[in-house]
């Protein structure tokens, strides 16, 4: 009964955040540069497409991705999954794992049954997403170029993440954000961003898929053709998994004319998580912090 009436306030909340990108999470059933967007086929196809592809350039001479963009699959549940009261059904975003499914040590695999059932959605909280689930969170996002830089920025709770492409070290390990800490470098027409420094309080989705503040992400964005962006992420976290694995999705261009990012004003200690509160449910302590977790 928690999980259900937590369930209508969080549904609300995704569907006010979701609403102006249905269009694009439609088309998860259809194609983008001519790939079908199910995941294992998208990868595959998209891949050998990008490495062909000569893209547009910014004045530094680097594949030009600016402009706005929405996600291809929502952030529900990174597996697969069959659809429910506010919840589209979906395809695993996993493709790298023998049944698609996240790798979770046992003891992981225990805690996440049962997670959505005791602890609040951190995106519901109105936290920033995290990494890598900023490429698939709510509502429109937009990539902004400059020399030495991307930036990508979300219309959802006015998240962003800075991106510098110059050589750099990653800020001291005992620094822990968020939106971790990316480093991105050029390989060809490929930006490819190193992530670390994540404080493990955010999940991959809402079904409470989630990681540690050991986890290490390499990212991947490659343009397959001038509308759409094959995105790559490499998961890492040994004390969760039992092994590293990948999750793919795509950002497909949005063209609507006169169209911006408008405020969504989603911000910490937004009313919509008292009705969770209101049966029980808590804020989310990171798994390290849960009775049991972290071995």
């Amino acid at each position: 009964m928690s999980q259900f009436l937590f369930s209508l306030t969080a549904a609300g909340l995704a569907l006010t955040a979701s609403a102006v990108c249905v269009s694009a999470q439609a088309a998860a059933t259809a194609t983008a540069a001519g790939c079908p967007l199910e995941p294992v086929k998208f990868h595959a196809c998209a891949v050998p497409k990008a490495k062909t592809f000569n893209p547009p350039r910014t004045s530094d001479g680097r594949p030009d991705m600016q402009g706005y963009w929405d996600r291809a699959f929502t952030s529900q549940d990174i597996e697969e999954h069959t659809a429910g009261f506010g919840i589209q059904a979906g395809p695993s975003l996993v493709i790298d794992t023998p049944d698609r499914k996240i790798p979770y040590q046992p003891w992981a695999l225990d805690i996440k049954k049962d997670i959505v059932e005791r602890f609040i959605s951190p995106l519901a909280s109105c936290f920033p997403p995290g990494m890598p689930r900023h490429v698939i969170a709510p509502a429109s996002h937009q990539i902004i170029q400059a020399s030495g830089y991307v930036v990508h920025l979300l219309e959802y709770s006015h998240s962003y993440r800075i991106i510098p492409t110059a050589a750099g070290p990653h800020v001291p390990s005992s620094l822990k954000l968020w939106q971790g800490d990316s480093r991105g470098h050029w390989e060809d027409n490929t930006l490819v961003v190193d992530v670390t420094n994540s404080n493990g309080l955010t999940w991959f989705d809402n079904a409470g898929n989630f990681f540690s503040d050991a986890l290490h992400v390499v990212e991947r964005f490659a343009l397959v053709d001038a509308d759409t962006i094959h995105y790559e992420a490499r998961i890492e976290d040994p004390k969760v998994y039992t092994r590293p694995w990948t999750m793919v999705s795509a950002l497909v261009r949005n063209k609507e004319p006169g169209f911006e990012l408008l405020e969504q004003a989603c911000h910490e200690g937004n009313r919509a998580v008292e009705g969770g509160q209101s049966v029980g449910l808590k804020p989310y302590p990171g798994v390290t912090n849960i009775s049991g977790g972290g071995r």
